[in-house]
């Protein structure tokens, strides 16, 4: 499969390697489909866009298209049959629903490699699988991740208030697929910073006082929910919501140790959020969102009135 005999011994760049390689000059030449540069949260994401020549696989407009060299339009899943993969796991096919004559993500990946003189045989949907089929499900170690192995238990908060992270999207969000749609953006829950009870017994927090989660790069300033059976030592906050955008004004993700103090002051307006060129059409999308409904969500997921 794919004229190789084995995997290689060194592991593959990850996002901020591919990133850092591209600033550095080793990589002159970047593919990237459907990534918005704000969900990396690195620093060096417009030097990396500026240095080299961007190939962009995309649907519509976006902050990689504004700066690319070569935009090929490529089809939305309503226009090709694929599958997605459940959080349990278990793959759910889905089949065209519109009939155009856009190409698949895949099929473009499959033409630029071929005119590379490379063959990933994934024209089709059939090649793909049977590429699937002929790996078959991975029965080696399972890796653990810096983060992880690190700290395998959240610590305990000491007087300064330090964290550990937890964050995952909620369904409606400050996310693209929501541009145009205010106001079903408009119902998305507000942002919020949970604690344990203990946590915030410990930091003299209660229920929609404002706290300040901080990092070496940023801080976001939220209301605080104080959460039965919440993990002492952790903090979870929305990855993309308005007024919390955890990579690109915190720069981190899960796992990652963060401050959390009480603030003497409210919370920062939303709209006014400092961030990076290629973050501004995110941010713009948050704005609106924010505009929709007073204070930016749509109900206050138990916070006090």
């Amino acid at each position: 499969m794919w004229d190789v005999v084995g995997l290689p011994d060194t592991a593959a760049r990850d996002g901020d390697g591919i990133v850092e390689a591209a600033c550095s000059g080793e990589i002159e030449a970047l593919v990237i489909g459907g990534v918005d540069p704000a969900d990396l949260g690195h620093p060096g994401i417009e030097e990396a866009l500026a240095k080299t020549f961007v190939v962009s696989l995309e649907v519509r407009d976006s902050a990689v298209t504004a700066v690319a060299d070569v935009v090929l339009p490529v089809a939305s899943h309503a226009e090709k049959e694929g599958a997605f993969v459940d959080w349990e796991g278990r793959v759910r096919p889905f089949q065209v629903a519109l009939e155009t004559n856009a190409m698949s993500d895949h099929r473009v990946l499959d033409m630029l490699a071929a005119e590379l003189g490379y063959y990933l045989e994934t024209r089709t949907q059939n090649q793909i699988h049977d590429q699937f089929t002929a790996l078959g499900p991975w029965t080696g170690e399972r890796g653990v991740g810096d983060g992880a192995a690190a700290s395998p238990d959240a610590p305990t908060p000491d007087a300064r208030g330090r964290f550990v992270i937890a964050t995952w999207p909620t369904l409606l969000d400050a996310g693209r697929l929501q541009d145009g749609e205010p106001f079903l953006a408009g119902t998305a829950p507000r942002a919020v910073a949970r604690l344990s009870v203990s946590d915030a017994e410990r930091l003299g927090v209660l229920d929609g006082d404002d706290v300040t989660v901080s990092s070496a790069h940023g801080s976001v300033t939220l209301p605080a929910l104080v959460t039965d059976r919440m993990l002492d030592g952790v903090v979870w906050l929305p990855t993309n919501s308005v007024g919390c955008a955890v990579r690109t004004q915190l720069r981190e993700g899960a796992g990652a140790t963060v401050d959390v103090t009480r603030s003497a002051e409210p919370a920062a307006d939303p709209q006014a959020v400092t961030v990076s060129p290629s973050a501004a059409r995110s941010v713009a999308n948050r704005a609106s969102i924010a505009g929709t409904v007073p204070n930016g969500g749509g109900f206050d997921e138990g916070l006090p009135q």
